[in-house]
């Protein structure tokens, strides 16, 4: 087994952030977080607290996606990197705001793991990378596909931040990593748990559901996977030599939010009595989208399914996820118990 020692995880605050970095000091690793504020780090403790008996061997870096300062004392000693930290939309769609810190975060990332001595770094991209526009197709996505992100029909800001972010750390590793190795994980819609009442935006799905404010079921449909099971991958793809140099896809099967709706009524019916149970017209939700932003860029998305094969990371790794209707029903329960429904 390879010694336990110093693993950098960037984005310490966020909600894949939270659950490696638990799974990491389980394992015996000692783990330095990076968060944009010092401010954030006792946040970031005690949303811990539900997961891990003590977080001593947890330590904290100022360090932000958009800055050169920082990010050299972060990787300084690690042996490995967890690169999660991205920018997410939140209101905002332009592709200063998205592409730009995700592409040149990832490479800072990278120059100074690669100046520290870091083994390997672990990316997280996501399927935004993979599958986009290019259309639908019969079979599956993989690894070897790649979205096309010139092609501002089916993308919007996000999916072309993720293609850019994760083709430029490729192309740096190549030219300039020399020994550092790298690999990316590429999730669908990551549910599960919650460790704060300070949740991600992907668990707006099922809260959405669950405290009524969707008059109906609109035609969106995911690839999903737990957020456990997606630091399981994390810490598979960190430590297994096959995981040198390869893409792995992180999802699940493909379910619509009828899906999502259907699983919630019959596993969770004492929280799912606001769950609707109609289709929201196509023509209401584009009218929508011309007074919210957010909306209006996922519109390309309408109807649309795009399956994946998480067959390699299966293989390579043996990572094996858990059913679609476990994770949900475990995001129903958490979003309960924090009385965010």
């Amino acid at each position: 087994m390879e010694e336990r020692r110093l693993v950098l995880v960037t984005g310490g605050s966020g909600y894949i952030a939270g659950f490696c970095i638990a799974r990491l000091m389980r394992e015996g690793w000692r783990v330095r977080a990076t968060v944009r504020s010092l401010r954030r780090s006792e946040a970031v403790r005690a949303s811990l607290s539900t997961l891990v008996r003590s977080s001593s061997g947890l330590s904290f870096v100022a360090a932000d996606l958009d800055r050169d300062a920082g990010w050299a004392d972060a990787a300084a000693g690690c042996d490995h990197v967890l690169h999660i930290a991205s920018p997410l939309p939140s209101g905002r769609t332009s592709e200063e705001e998205l592409v730009r810190p995700a592409r040149d975060g990832a490479l800072r990332v990278l120059a100074a793991a690669q100046a520290a001595g870091v083994k390997r770094v672990v990316m997280t991209s996501s399927i935004a990378a993979v599958a986009y526009g290019r259309g639908l197709r019969r079979g599956p996505f993989t690894e070897a596909d790649w979205t096309d992100e010139t092609n501002l029909a089916d993308t919007s800001a996000y999916e072309r931040s993720k293609t850019i972010a994760e083709r430029a750390a490729w192309t740096w590793v190549t030219e300039r990593g020399g020994n550092l190795e790298l690999a990316t994980i590429n999730p669908g819609l990551v549910l599960g748990p919650l460790l704060s009442r300070d949740y991600a935006i992907s668990i707006d799905v099922v809260k959405r559901l669950l405290d009524g404010s969707l008059p109906g079921l609109p035609a969106f449909g995911w690839p999903l996977v737990d957020v456990r099971d997606i630091a399981d991958l994390h810490l598979r793809a960190m430590t297994d030599p096959k995981a040198a140099g390869e893409r792995f896809i992180a999802a699940g099967s493909f379910y619509w939010m009828a899906d999502v709706a259907r699983t919630l009524r019959s596993r969770r019916p004492e929280l799912a009595k606001r769950v609707p149970t109609r289709r929201l017209p196509d023509w209401l939700l584009k009218l929508a989208g011309f007074v919210e932003p957010m909306l209006r860029d996922r519109l390309f998305e309408l109807g649309k399914k795009r399956t994946f094969s998480s067959d390699k990371a299966r293989a390579l790794l043996g990572w094996s996820p858990r059913p679609n209707d476990e994770t949900i029903v475990d995001t129903a329960d958490s979003l309960a118990a924090l009385e965010i429904i």
